[in-house]
């Protein structure tokens, strides 16, 4: 890893012992007696099991490192992130230096993000179409300037995201957003991206994630997904232990499951259906 680049070399929290008083989030497990989580590598997983606060950790990054926010309320402004703000009032994030760039993910917030984009997609169109009504019988030049923020706008999303990213499936659309999005030298923290992406739409994420990596980006991401933690000389920790540390792939539960499902499939779902049924 090039030193010289903007980097987050760790976060350190004042956790306080058992929770005190304060509960959630200070209370989860596997952020007792977590002192320093270190980012030696330009890609970091966070694992575990629903529950076990990578969510929560990465929220209170997100608030922390003031990134914004993709598809909702930025992180520092959101309603429902009221106990993440207490935590990362108790973080300091430690920069080799600082990043400006980057935004902040959650899969459930995609949808949201495109639905905004429609609406305004649907308003640039009404004013251009209200432009044209208003110029009739005026000069060309006239009529053209006056639709020209709109058009410029208009053109601008269609130029990042389609003309149409509803249309798209959910995998589709989300890979042309992060196109749209990912720049050199950017911080990008990522809540479980693998929720839109087919086996094969996440193999395209990690080329996509390699690629930007190349160009100094540094990729923080909370996932269940075997395929993207798979990713060469990433930094992976558990959050199924307290405190978290850092385990090796072949280490993950997840990983370890998934390897002897598909080594004897008929054996596994046997005994799973005969328990169901």
């Amino acid at each position: 890893m090039n030193s010289g680049l903007p980097r987050l070399s760790a976060i350190r929290l004042r956790i306080p012992p058992g929770g005190g008083r304060d509960g959630f989030p200070f209370d989860i497990p596997a952020l007792q007696g977590l002192g320093e989580m270190a980012f030696p590598s330009p890609v970091t997983f966070f694992a575990g099991e629903n529950g076990s606060g990578k969510s929560t950790l990465l929220e209170a990054l997100a608030i922390a490192a003031a990134l914004p926010a993709v598809g909702r309320a930025d992180a520092s402004r959101d309603d429902s992130l009221a106990s993440q703000r207490k935590l990362a009032r108790g973080m300091k994030t430690v920069w080799s230096r600082q990043m400006h760039r980057g935004f902040f993910l959650r899969a459930e917030d995609f949808f949201g993000f495109v639905q905004r984009l429609q609406r305004e997609r649907v308003e640039l169109e009404a004013r251009i179409e209200e432009v044209k009504r208003e110029y009739v019988g005026r000069s060309e030049l006239a009529r053209r300037l006056a639709m020209g923020p709109a058009a410029a706008s208009l053109g601008a999303m269609e130029a990042s995201y389609g003309k149409d990213l509803d249309a798209n499936s959910h995998g589709e659309s989300f890979l042309r957003l992060f196109r749209a999005r990912f720049v050199p030298n950017g911080l990008y923290l990522l809540d479980e991206p693998e929720a839109a992406l087919s086996p094969q739409s996440q193999l395209g994420f990690i080329a996509m994630m390699s690629e930007m990596v190349g160009q100094g980006a540094q990729f923080v991401v909370a996932t269940h997904s075997p395929l993207l933690m798979a990713v060469p000389g990433a930094t992976i920790y558990s959050f199924d232990d307290s405190p978290l540390r850092e385990v090796a792939y072949d280490e993950l539960d997840g990983v370890v499951l998934f390897r002897d499902v598909l080594t004897a499939p008929e054996r596994y779902m046997r005994r799973i259906w005969e328990v169901g049924g």
